[in-house]
């Protein structure tokens, strides 16, 4: 339960006193900033962190499971072309699936920013999550032998509704954060990258100890429904919190500014201004960040292009010699799980090092740089390869370090220009700042899951 995207020092008198009802406005708040006390409000932004990206990393993770109900094992010849094209292609389907309804949802979230309440955008985006979870469980112990391309279709469409959902709740939660000091952000982008390593752990876990495939998925499933029914009681804790109140009700000048000796970067004090639009301002927005936004199109861009379309099919080079390492857990281990533990580290090195800075001319080439992933992946030992036959980098120790850089430049990067987007413009335009921030990661998601479809054809 948090504010409007307009501020309390805009607000009209009935939203005034729908904040009173959930917790008052004491002017007390203006005076005495209170401590967060035992890291709540950053625990709580941390799980919502994780919470809103970890129903995507469960969809990609189960790899396993969906070939398995997927593949036609008794069924007749005609049908094997479209086991090759899963195999090859399934990555690419649930990226493509999720990106591309990604960013109208994001534009659509900009669109009713002012319109809709973050309480309502954030609940019932994390309803229709937890329902769409529900289907997907209840549906691992039920046969679709007879109706696969149904099937087929029915998860692509899940992920495109759980995509869409959790991109919606991602950028009003990332919004509210703009409000707080950067570490209330940096712990929701650290939250994220958590996300995709307890997905990656649970599969690797399930795979290991489940007697059989459906086994593993329902318990796999079954964690991300408690998951989500975990976030919701703590998106309804969070208005609670002293310091919670403090920042959501702060006005927008004064001395409760978002970055009150929590932050290197001071927020620029906004104009008073009487009348609230319903659509906020484009262009004074992108004005002050739209450098960042291109950045973080293309951090995110080159990440998805690789990871998990590439990544997962580069099978170790000793697949043959029958160890389970090799057979079984080389792709849930490299592409999955280090990817995601090197993302989650450098989401949590920016607590500490915050460099180069927002107008750094260093930056950009920080970013450019992580272009030459994409040659470095593809001549890597991807398999099946039909068109491009030259393997460069011939051993296991090539994918683990390129995919460990990969993972942490993205999340030390994305996270440094999330963050300092809503914070050079001023504070009664953060909201909406971020939630244009996730609209350009988004997009470059969505850019990044396409041309995956066009590099998995090249090889």
């Amino acid at each position: 339960m948090s504010p409007h995207f307009t501020p309390p020092c805009l607000m009209r008198r009935g939203q005034r006193s729908s904040l009173r009802r959930r917790g008052g406005m004491s002017p007390l708040l203006a005076r005495h900033r209170p401590h967060d006390s035992y890291y709540l409000v950053y625990g709580i932004f941390f799980m919502l962190g994780i919470g809103s990206l970890l129903p995507w990393n469960f969809f990609v993770t189960a790899k396993h499971y969906w070939l398995y109900k997927l593949n036609n094992r008794s069924s007749p010849a005609s049908h094997q072309e479209l086991n090759t094209d899963l195999s090859d292609y399934l990555e690419s389907y649930l990226a493509i699936a999720s990106t591309v309804p990604s960013v109208l949802c994001l534009v659509l979230n900009y669109l009713l920013v002012n319109r809709l309440s973050s309480d309502v955008r954030i609940l019932l985006s994390l309803a229709v999550i937890l329902f769409v979870f529900m289907v997907t469980t209840v549906l691992v112990k039920l046969d679709v032998s007879g109706c696969r391309q149904e099937f087929l279709a029915g998860t692509l469409a899940s992920v495109a509704l759980v995509s869409g959902a959790s991109n919606i709740f991602s950028g009003s939660m990332f919004g509210i954060s703009a409000h707080f000091p950067m570490r209330i952000s940096q712990a929701l982008i650290s939250g994220q990258a958590m996300g995709g390593t307890l997905s990656a752990v649970a599969s690797i876990v399930d795979l290991a100890a489940a007697s059989d495939v459906t086994s593993s998925a329902l318990a796999y499933f079954l964690t991300a429904d408690v998951f989500i029914l975990l976030c919701i009681i703590m998106y309804l804790v969070l208005p609670k919190l002293a310091y919670s109140r403090y920042y959501l009700e702060a006005p927008c000048t004064g001395t409760a500014t978002a970055t009150t000796s929590d932050s290197s970067l001071s927020t620029p004090e906004s104009t008073s201004n009487p009348t609230v639009v319903s659509v906020p301002p484009l262009k004074p927005i992108m004005g002050k960040m739209w450098t960042l936004s291109i950045y973080v199109f293309w951090v995110f861009f080159i990440s998805i292009t690789i990871f998990p379309a590439i990544s997962s099919g580069i099978q170790s080079v000793d697949k043959d010699s029958g160890s389970p390492w090799s057979s079984t857990y080389f792709v849930p281990l490299t592409s999955f799980l280090l990817y995601n533990v090197a993302d989650f580290c450098g989401r949590q090195t920016t607590i500490w090092l915050q460099v180069p800075g927002p107008t750094s001319p260093v930056l950009p080439i920080f970013v450019a740089c992580r272009t030459a992933f994409v040659p470095l992946f593809m001549f890597c030992n991807y398999q099946p390869r039909y068109h491009l036959h030259q393997v460069f980098f011939a051993h296991d120790i090539f994918p683990v370090l390129f995919i460990c850089l990969l993972g942490f430049s993205n999340g030390y990067l994305g996270t440094l220009t999330m963050m300092y987007g809503p914070k050079v413009v001023p504070r009664d335009l953060a909201e909406p700042a971020g939630v244009i921030m996730s609209f350009f990661l988004a997009a470059g998601l969505a850019a990044g899951s396409a041309l995956s479809v066009l590099l998995v054809y090249i090889f």
